[in-house]
């Protein structure tokens, strides 16, 4: 069967049309979207053979895998639950399926607080943290450390242009934390007082680079070059296998209003945009390893150069192509 001709479940459809508006958003929430869906698709097809319900399945995958191409934690719910679809009948293939799909949302649920708890034992009594952006698996870390009865203050870096860091300060305030809040080029002045630098990642490459928030790589090397650690919270979601294969990571670059946008506090004298004004904006930078002690996943921290076995262990070697392709 073609996958022209293999029928995706209603389900499917929904959520593919959400998550391509952004109704369901977020790594996580995107993720157990993608696998409930697939488990529907599994629970409700009226296939007859075991591989007219393969092509359905491969079918669902391609058309939720084409919705938000730059969301790494999307494929990879795909591969999870459709490379746990075994067996040579059409209801163990259902089964296999839907207890695949059911077994990567419990992982999922559990995830993030078996971070914290990891990278909890990082920090000890009366640490300073220095964050960027806002994270909610560094926060993860944080919020285990207090439960553990430890102390922890935080210097909180603004990160412009859209000042996540603000977020991340309102979080850790109503948490108790004691906040310093920085503008961004203060970094390196707050260094010292610094004990840990925690960071979360929007995704992690093979060779053990760090892709996060703009502003990261410059961090990391000015908190190297001062002696502090840099420890990367990311769950294993976060992991992109395609580059076992030497794809790299695309950089998403934002709207130029972002950074153009008039502050009412500041004394600006007009505009400056116009003829002869390039703005770049770009979401993202890329920390190389060296510059990265740790990163904490919730199936326990590795150093950057050895988060290739572990993707390995996940998600294979990516050389027989994507379980939804033909």
């Amino acid at each position: 069967m073609s996958h022209s001709d293999a029928e995706v479940h209603p389900t499917v459809e929904e959520v593919a049309a959400d998550i391509a508006s952004m109704e369901i958003r977020g790594a996580a929430t995107i993720a157990d979207a993608a696998a409930e869906a697939l488990a529907d698709q599994a629970e409700h097809s009226d296939a007859e053979t075991p591989e007219a319900f393969r092509a359905e399945m491969r079918a669902a995958g391609r058309h939720l895998r084409g919705t938000r191409p730059t969301a790494v934690s999307l494929p990879n719910a795909l591969r999870y639950v459709l490379r746990g679809m075994q067996g040579s009948t059409v209801e163990q293939l259902r089964g296999t399926v839907v207890e695949s799909a059911r077994e990567f949302q419990r992982e999922l649920d559990q995830a993030q607080d078996n971070l914290g708890e990891i990278g909890a034992n990082r920090l000890r009594d009366g640490d300073t943290v220095m964050t960027h952006c806002h994270s909610t698996d560094a926060l993860s870390c944080v919020e285990k450390a207090l439960e553990q009865g430890k102390e922890i203050s935080a210097i909180v870096k603004e990160t412009r242009p859209r000042k996540q860091g603000h977020i991340t300060a309102r979080q850790l305030r109503e948490w108790g934390v004691p906040v310093t809040l920085v503008v961004d080029n203060a970094a390196r002045r707050y260094l010292d007082e610094t004990d840990h630098v925690l960071v979360g990642a929007d995704s992690i490459a093979a060779d053990g680079s760090v892709i996060n928030k703009i502003g990261t790589s410059g961090l990391a090397v000015n908190a190297r070059e001062r002696g502090v650690p840099i420890m990367v919270a990311a769950q294993t979601l976060k992991l992109h296998p395609d580059t076992m294969t030497g794809h790299t990571v695309e950089i998403e670059m934002r709207d130029e209003r972002e950074v153009l946008a008039a502050d009412e506090e500041a004394e600006i004298d007009g505009d400056i945009g116009g003829d002869g004004l390039t703005v770049e904006n770009p979401a993202f930078d890329v920390t190389p390893p060296r510059y990265v002690d740790a990163i904490v996943t919730e199936r326990g921290q590795f150093p950057p150069e050895s988060i290739v076995t572990l993707m390995r262990e996940l998600f294979g070697d990516q050389q027989g192509g994507e379980p939804w392709e033909e």
